[in-house]
């Protein structure tokens, strides 16, 4: 089995929307940079 990282971009950064709603997200990572640079340091 292949497992690909993902992420989700709004306004330049890594974010979770709650049920999809734009109004209610959580900001993981203020850039997409930084999540991209450590999975690739640990072989994904």
């Amino acid at each position: 089995m292949t497992i690909y990282p993902a992420i989700d971009l709004r306004n330049g950064k890594c974010v979770r929307l709650f049920q999809g709603k734009a109004d209610a997200e959580t900001v993981y990572f203020e850039s997409p940079l930084n999540p991209a640079l450590n999975w690739k340091e640990q072989g994904a």
